[in-house]
């Protein structure tokens, strides 16, 4: 049976040139990136390279990255290494978990903060950004695509505002990376998070951008790693996996490839929306190219993803952190869908390497798959109890 997998907002496989990259620094070059002799020195100049290619990614200074294990690091750092007790915190309500769980803890610590919802597109309106700010606003935080609903949120507009205000700004790009242009000088930010293994690349690896001379207090700390920014020794066929993730990602924004991606979500979102009863989250917003969620009346979602992975495909019903939650989306429920409408969501987000042929098997499957569900549900439902 052919498996198609459309779940690539959880995570993306290794692109072949990313594990050539990779693969000399698990055995021939090992050396620590720290030491001084010849088999640090080969880590320490693939590192450097590294770095340079995250700056053109970021269009920033190379000693304004700093490498970490990932996305989650990147947004606790931000958050926890500006915010005290007494300063006033802006993030939004459909923030990934990262960072709604380190501003709850931050709160719990004395910290003011400011959860804006979006609109019911999923957007968020800069203006309510702006009326949340308060003269002890010391962060303001905001993703640059949503994890759920692929929306792309007005950063830009967000950082000019931040700077008018004095507050400092953090974007979580994780989602961003690889499917936008970034440009942290346009976006007007202090620091911005990203992670390899959404863009093609290994996990346990991700990268921030700290812009020179924030007062950033660091999260991890011991040694003099990464400019005493992140103690650690360095994760070196990590870096240069992110590295060369990075590299390919841009060269495909550039090539245009992104393009036929959207196409291809289009079409796929087309198919399922000629199945009656179904809905689309966040249509009247501007999107990532690979993501559609879309809402099934009538169907339980995560009976639905399961019904879909017996038949070779696989989607989800929302934030890979939150697998196995009975919970609804707080995305969909922020954006103001009930319970039951956000239960009945899925995510379909499409790799980069995805193909004609994986759209036209994955409209062959989905409504027959929800035809199925909706038929027995009556029955299911007379049997409960």
């Amino acid at each position: 049976m052919p498996r198609v997998y459309m779940d690539a907002n959880a995570t993306t496989p290794l692109l072949p040139e990313v594990m050539e990259a990779m693969r000399p620094f698990w055995m021939e070059d090992f050396g620590n990136a720290s030491s001084i002799h010849r088999q640090g020195q080969r880590a320490r100049m693939a590192v450097d390279r590294a770095r340079e290619t995250l700056a053109r990614l970021f269009n920033c200074r190379e000693a304004e990255v700093v490498f970490n294990s990932g996305g989650t690091e990147g947004d606790n750092t931000a958050l926890f290494g500006l915010v005290r007790p007494g300063d006033h915190l802006i993030t939004t309500a459909i923030e990934h978990s990262a960072v709604l769980r380190a501003a709850e803890r931050l709160e719990d610590r004395g910290a003011e903060v400011t959860f804006v919802p979006p609109l019911a597109n999923g957007l968020i309106d800069p203006g309510a950004i702006r009326a949340a700010i308060r003269p002890h606003t010391r962060l303001i935080s905001v993703m640059l695509a949503n994890n759920e609903t692929g929306v792309l949120q007005p950063v830009e507009e967000i950082g000019k505002i931040a700077s008018e205000a004095g507050a400092f700004f953090h974007i979580d790009a994780v989602q961003g990376a690889g499917k936008v242009a970034f440009d942290v000088r346009r976006f007007g930010c202090h620091l911005l998070s990203i992670s390899a293994h959404k863009m093609h690349g290994p996990k346990g690896v991700g990268g921030l951008y700290v812009r020179r001379g924030t007062p950033l207090e660091p999260l991890v700390v011991g040694g003099s790693h990464e400019r005493r920014q992140r103690a650690g020794t360095e994760n070196v066929p990590g870096i240069v996996g992110l590295g060369k993730a990075a590299e390919l990602a841009m060269e495909s924004i550039d090539d245009g490839a992104i393009e036929p991606l959207a196409a291809l979500r289009d079409r796929l979102e087309a198919g399922i929306l000629a199945i009656s009863g179904t809905s689309v989250n966040g249509a009247c917003a501007p999107r990532v190219a690979n993501t559609t969620n879309i809402r099934f009346e009538q169907v339980e979602g995560e009976a639905l993803v399961i019904a879909l992975d017996l038949k070779g495909v696989a989607v989800s019903g929302g934030s890979a952190c939150h697998s196995g939650s009975t919970e609804p989306s707080h995305v969909l429920m922020a954006m103001g869908l009930d319970k039951n409408a956000a239960r009945a969501s899925l995510r379909f987000s499409l790799l980069r390497t995805a193909t004609e042929a994986d759209v036209d098997h994955v409209l062959r499957i989905v409504p027959e798959a929800v035809e199925h569900l909706r038929a027995i549900a009556p029955v299911a439902a007379g049997t409960a109890g």
